[in-house]
């Protein structure tokens, strides 16, 4: 059995990374820390599990590996602690707010031989593996340019507070679409030029709410993505992946999260689509575990935390000087 613990619940998908944990016939949630005790014994409670008070005290349980879904400011010093300590290490995205912090991140876990998985979990999802193996398969030919979205519901909270996050919805939606068209492509970006505002949410943040990229790729190949903080609170879902392949020998669209099952609830007065498709977190976790098992890299590196991060980070550099950014 392999022994997991979780780092914060800071981050809301901490909580199905939890369920998963519990799910999985192969692994167990040990235990949980979270610098709020109120938030951990609660998380604790409701998972069957242990909380412990004392960072280094939860770090020196027998552990095999850790999830960190702490603030993206807090993730350097929980994998500095992880990876000393000799734990595998999943953390949540981006793996830092900027790009110093991730190569330190991946040098830690280098150093102390451990392994480092970051959570894009969009590459379980089973639209994507599909779309992946067409298009590498050459069913549409070379690939020329992508239109792309990831829309959302404003999480609220620390991910809105830039010195905690490291941006608004440009960094918070940007990573795993860029993770997804470098898996898919095979492809680096090498440039980005990214305007955006605070359009939907004037009263409640001061970040960027919405980010309209335009992005470029080896080989001349251009991408353009919508990232947002859009969704209305009654909107039917948390929001959306989008991707529009254009190609030589045809165009490919991409829904990853349309699995799914319209709700009427009239107890709640609230329609809603329930997912009928696979757990793409089940496959993140259900991954790293194994890779934990077997002492090897979990399938989405460090490295590629790095990459994502890299493009996020100039994003937001555009965003606030209006000029070109390369990556």
């Amino acid at each position: 059995m392999t022994k997991i613990g979780i780092m914060s619940f800071a981050h809301m998908h901490a909580y199905s990374y939890a369920a998963c944990l519990n799910a999985l016939p192969n692994a167990e949630l040990t235990a949980v820390w979270d610098d709020v005790p109120k938030r951990g014994k609660a998380a604790a409670k409701d998972f069957g599990t242990t909380f412990v008070k004392d960072v280094n005290k939860f770090i020196d349980l027998d552990l095999d590996g850790v999830i960190i879904c702490s603030e993206n400011n807090k993730h350097r010093a929980m994998v500095d602690l992880a990876a000393s300590a000799g734990k595998w290490i999943l953390c949540e995205k981006p793996l830092a707010p900027n790009v110093a912090d991730n190569k330190a991140i991946i040098k830690v876990c280098k150093d102390n031989g451990v392994g480092l998985g970051t959570a894009f979990p969009c590459r379980y999802v089973p639209t994507l593996i599909e779309a992946r193996r067409q298009i590498q398969n050459g069913d549409f030919g070379d690939i020329l340019a992508a239109s792309c979205t990831n829309h959302g519901q404003f999480p609220g909270g620390w991910f809105a507070q830039e010195e905690f996050s490291g941006g608004g919805a440009t960094m918070d939606h940007t990573v795993h679409v860029v993770d997804v068209l470098r898996w898919i492509l095979e492809k680096e970006f090498t440039q980005v030029y990214c305007e955006g505002d605070n359009l939907f949410h004037k009263k409640e943040i001061k970040t960027d709410d919405l980010g309209s990229l335009n992005m470029e790729m080896e080989g001349g190949i251009q991408i353009s993505h919508l990232a947002s903080w859009s969704r209305p609170k009654s909107f039917a879902t948390w929001g959306d992946v989008t991707i529009e392949f254009i190609g030589t020998k045809g165009v490919l669209n991409v829904d990853a999260f349309n699995q799914k099952i319209n709700v009427y609830d009239d107890k709640n007065m609230r329609y809603e689509w329930a997912p009928w498709g696979a757990n793409a977190d089940m496959g993140l976790v259900a991954d790293f575990v194994e890779s934990v098992e077997d002492q090897r890299q979990p399938s989405v590196t460090g490295e590629d935390g790095l990459r994502a991060t890299q493009v996020s980070v100039a994003a937001c550099k555009s965003l606030k000087n209006h000029k070109v950014a390369m990556v």
